[in-house]
């Protein structure tokens, strides 16, 4: 079978990363490493989310993590600081990470597998139903703005 387009541009997204098992990205997490979970309000409503991963939807990535961005959260401090994205199956976090490193954020990664891989290795996800707000930016004036 001749890998299709799309085949080929995963692929080059991923060649640029480390990914990281569930249990590595897990460990990772407990050194240090910050968990994005990019997947939508429906899926995270269904199927859980994982306790203290940072909820920032697919759309609003490179801006909410990017040291430079006027709409950065918080824990976005500097290029160094290793990201790992998280979303249902492995795909579009292996996209998305390739576009952070491509930002300059050399130590973006994903998580194989996504949260499938995260609940079949049995590791920490809060139930269904409730989910997160997603990580907006800080508003103009208020208290958690970040200076320039």
């Amino acid at each position: 079978m001749i890998p299709s387009t799309l085949d080929q541009y995963l692929a080059v997204a991923r060649s640029s990363l480390v990914r990281l098992e569930p249990a590595d990205a897990y460990a990772a997490t407990q050194r240090g490493a910050l968990l994005v979970d990019i997947r939508p309000e429906f899926q995270r409503r269904r199927d859980g989310e994982v306790p203290d991963a940072i909820i920032v939807e697919r759309n609003h990535l490179e801006w909410r993590l990017h040291p430079d961005s006027d709409a950065r959260i918080p824990e976005a401090t500097s290029a160094d600081v290793q990201w790992v994205v998280l979303c249902e199956e492995g795909y579009a976090s292996s996209l998305a990470a390739a576009v952070l490193q491509s930002l300059g954020l050399r130590r973006a990664t994903d998580v194989v597998g996504g949260l499938r891989a995260w609940r079949a290795a049995d590791l920490p996800i809060r139930p269904s139903g409730e989910v997160s707000a997603p990580r907006l930016a800080p508003e103009p004036g208020s208290a958690g703005k970040l200076a320039g």
